[in-house]
Formats: C-alpha cells, sequence, structure tokens
C-alpha cells in the first residue's frame, strides 16, 4: 500500500523510493550550493555536479515527470551561474539529436497509426507447423520489421497477439516454454535489432549523435557498415539462446481449425491489398531511407529527410500525422536527452568532466591495467550506469561521454568503443524497468524477474564476446 511518499510494510510505513530521491535531489543541490568546495574544484563546478547529481536523483526515481525535472535541471545550471545565459544552459535542446528523435518518434506513431506495422508483420509472418519453426519465423520477422520500424516497443506490441494466437493454435497452456521463449525474443532480444541503423532507435541515435559531437562524423552508410554485421551476428546468437534457455520442444503441430483462424499467413494471390494510407506511408518512409543512404554520400543532414517525411504526411488532404500525434509523443524522454545535453554540455566547458575521470582513476587503477582491461572496465563502468536507468538511451547520455573521455586518455579507439558501449548497454536488460519492451513482455508474458535477469545475463555476455570479435576482426577491417 501507498500513499504519497510513504509506503507501507511490514515493518510500518517507511519512504517511498520517490520521496528519497526528492529528498537526495534536494540535499545535493543545498550542499553544493551553500558549502564551500574543496581545494581542486571551482564553484562552478561543484555547482554543475550537484545539479548532475540532483537530475540523476530525479530521474531515477521520478518523483516529477521527467519534462518537470528536465526543466528544473536546466533552469538551475543558470539560476547557478554555471553559464552567462539561459541559451547556453540550454544547448542540448539545440541538438538535431532532439528534433531528429522526435521526428522518427512521428515517423513510428505514423506507421501504427495506419496499421502498416500490423500489415507487415501478418505478411511477414506465416502458421508454422511446430513452435520451434513458427519460432524461427517470429524472430525474423522482428529483425526484418526493425528496419522500417524503429521503435522496439511498438514492435512489441505488434507481435504479442501473434504469438498468442500462435501459442492458442499449438494448443499449448499457458505458460508453456513456447510462451516464454516468444515473449524473450519480443523483449530482450528484439531491441538488438534497432542497433543495425544509425536511425534504429534512441539509443542508436543518441550513440551516433556523441560520436559526431565528440569523436568524429559517421555517416548513415558507414554507421550500416560498421554495425548491421555484429547486431545481426548478436541478435541471431541471442535468438537460438533464448530457445534453448527455454528448451522449446519442436514436435506439437497447428490444428487445421486454429491456423485458420489465426490471420498471420499471405498465400500470394490471397493477399489483400494495402490501403492508401499505409502505401502512402510506405512511401514515404521508403523515400526517408534512401535519402538517408543517399545523404550520406552528398553531406545531407538526417534530420533533413526525416523532417520531410513527416510534413508530407501532415499536409492537408493527407493527414496522418495530426496534432494528435504530436500530444501523444513521449516528451519526457525527449526533454530528458536535451537536458542531459546541456548537463554535459556544461559539464564540458567547465572541466567537470576532467574532475570525474580524475576520481575515478584515483580508485581504479587504469594505468596499471592492459589494453583489454581498461576496455573491460570502461564497460563495466557503462554497464553499471545501464542499470539503474529504465531507458538504454538515457544511460548512454549519461555514461557514454565520460567512457569516452577516459578512451582518449589512455589511447583506446574512441569510435570503437562507442559502437562496443552501444552493443553491451542495449543488449543489456537485468531488471524489468531497464527495458520498456522487457517490462511489457513481463506484464502480458509468463516471464518472472528471475527469467528476466538471468536472460540478461547471458545476452550481456553475448554481446561481450560480440564486441570482441568485431573489435579483434571486423571494424578494423571496415573502419
Amino acid at each position: 500500500m501507498e500513499d504519497g511518499f510513504l509506503v507501507e510494510t511490514r515493518f510500518g510505513w517507511l519512504p517511498s523510493p520517490q520521496a528519497v530521491g526528492l529528498l537526495t535531489a534536494a540535499v545535493v543541490l543545498l550542499a553544493g550550493t551553500t558549502l564551500s568546495p574543496p581545494a581542486d574544484l571551482s564553484v562552478a563546478v561543484q555547482r554543475v555536479l550537484s545539479v548532475f547529481a540532483a537530475a540523476l536523483a530525479l530521474w531515477l526515481t521520478r518523483p516529477v515527470p521527467y519534462v518537470v525535472s528536465s526543466v528544473l535541471s536546466v533552469t538551475l545550471l543558470f539560476a547557478l551561474g554555471t553559464v552567462d545565459s539561459f541559451a547556453a544552459a540550454a544547448s542540448g535542446y539545440a541538438s538535431t539529436l532532439v528534433f531528429f528523435l522526435l521526428l522518427l518518434l512521428l515517423l513510428g506513431n505514423a506507421i501504427s497509426d495506419v496499421g502498416l506495422d500490423r500489415e507487415l508483420a501478418r505478411r511477414l509472418l506465416s502458421a508454422e507447423s511446430t513452435p520451434r519453426r513458427a519460432l524461427r519465423s517470429v524472430a525474423g520477422s522482428v529483425l526484418v520489421l526493425a528496419l522500417v520500424m524503429p521503435s522496439a516497443m511498438a514492435r512489441a506490441i505488434t507481435f504479442i497477439p501473434v504469438v498468442e494466437r500462435l501459442a492458442s493454435g499449438f494448443g499449448l497452456e499457458d505458460g508453456s516454454e513456447f510462451e516464454r521463449t516468444a515473449f524473450l525474443l519480443l523483449g530482450h532480444v528484439n531491441p538488438i535489432a534497432s542497433m543495425a541503423l544509425m536511425t534504429g532507435g534512441g539509443m542508436a541515435l543518441v550513440t551516433s549523435e556523441i560520436v559526431n559531437r565528440s569523436v568524429r562524423t559517421v555517416t548513415w552508410v558507414e554507421w550500416a557498415v560498421l554495425m548491421v554485421p555484429p547486431t545481426v551476428l548478436l541478435y541471431v546468437l541471442a535468438a537460438v539462446t533464448a530457445g534453448v534457455f527455454t528448451a522449446v520442444g519442436g514436435t506439437a503441430t497447428a490444428t487445421e481449425e486454429s491456423a485458420a483462424d489465426a490471420p498471420l499467413a499471405a498465400d500470394g494471390d490471397g493477399t489483400e491489398s494495402l490501403t492508401r494510407d499505409q502505401r502512402l506511408v510506405g512511401a514515404v518512409v521508403a523515400g526517408a531511407v534512401v535519402s538517408w543512404i543517399l545523404g550520406s554520400f552528398v553531406g545531407v543532414p538526417t534530420v533533413l529527410p526525416a523532417a520531410a517525411a513527416v510534413a508530407a504526411l501532415s499536409f492537408p488532404h493527407v493527414g496522418i500525422v495530426t496534432a494528435e500525434d504530436i500530444a501523444e509523443i513521449n516528451w519526457g524522454v525527449i526533454f530528458l536527452i536535451g537536458a542531459m545535453l546541456s548537463i554535459l554540455h556544461v559539464m564540458e566547458t567547465t572541466g567537470a568532466i576532467e574532475v570525474i575521470v580524475d576520481l575515478l582513476t584515483r580508485y581504479v587503477p587504469f594505468a596499471a591495467l592492459a589494453h583489454w582491461q581498461v576496455v573491460a572496465a570502461l564497460l563495466g563502468i557503462a554497464v553499471g550506469v545501464r542499470v539503474l536507468f529504465s531507458t538504454g538511451s538515457a544511460a548512454i547520455v549519461v555514461a557514454l561521454p565520460i567512457v569516452l573521455e577516459f578512451g582518449g586518455i589512455f589511447g583506446v579507439d574512441r569510435l570503437f568503443l562507442a559502437l562496443a558501449v552501444l552493443l553491451v548497454v542495449g543488449s543489456t536488460t537485468l531488471l524489468p524497468f531497464n527495458t520498456t519492451a522487457v517490462l511489457v513482455s513481463m506484464d502480458r508474458g509468463p516471464l518472472s524477474h528471475r527469467d528476466v535477469a538471468a536472460f540478461g545475463l547471458l545476452t550481456m555476455g553475448l554481446s561481450l564476446a560480440v564486441v570482441a570479435v568485431s573489435w579483434l576482426v571486423y571494424w578494423p577491417l571496415v573502419a
């Protein structure tokens, strides 16, 4: 039972996580603005770090919505005198990442609103004769759909009814090994596919933006060359491991009645034609993808095709992207990313990141470590941050700039390091709230907390193996 900021437990009424987070943020801000800084810190650095720590406490415990805590953090940067103007405090919102993510969310919603995602799923899937073959079909279809549907959450929601129909068609009981495997695919494995393309999802977008700003420019095509093979390899390994993890059988067969009831098969001549809106959205999205590919060679910003696509879908007499769609966007995540980019910019200009690096080097003997041990330690830092956040993109925004700073100091290839962080962070889900697709799959499927944590450790291990192969063999050949 919960009452405001108090939670009733067997030990009595205790402060809720939200209350603890709010109190922590208040104490950190009070200490950071009233106490004299240590000898090796400036007032500006101490105040930036206090805002950073307070923002983390608010984002992790969510006593207030992300929009409120993000606006408060940016306002405090200006009010506490860490920057000269409010424009400098809110500089993260001028990043192309914020607008690009907004446009991609609108495109993803358009695909879902017209039912193009469900139609693609229906045409990609077919009722198979055994659970094992059906799972291969689900895994392959999710991977293909990821090329045109950036949101892993949307893909999970699209395929959950498909999985339920297949389970019913095979005559399986609730909580069967087939369902456990399918929901592991939709929760844990499905988000991995989003890392293949720069425009594949929030984590890839955030990573590419930080790489372009801190390392070097990476085009859409170059990203695909670097990331498609490792991502597909990791996806296949994780999908196979899901089947082994649950020991799904392959002997059950679908009944004729259930196969007829499951509207999954596309049998060529019997396939229904797409609606006018579905054809229009498909053509616009395809045009955006082609523009991203061609733009990589002629220098067209990736945000331009996305803006043109959203504009085309919102024109009069088209009306697919409407004011209601804009209102339903997840503004909390957008504001969080903008605020975090703003805080990181101020941390860079004031030297706060160097202070964090110096502090870590006092306790972690990086200088005494071998090259691969330095990389392993940096990936460990990224994973530690990942476990704290409910979205991978937020974890990358916080961890990647600090990890890259370390990489530069100790001679680690920062491009490879950024890609490695993305692969590992994007594959690590130890708690259900770490990934929305896992949270939904756990809510709708038969997965337990133990299943989520155990399989999350397996996918993290697989990602480390893929990173090792990519770093030592593949990336040096194509970078």
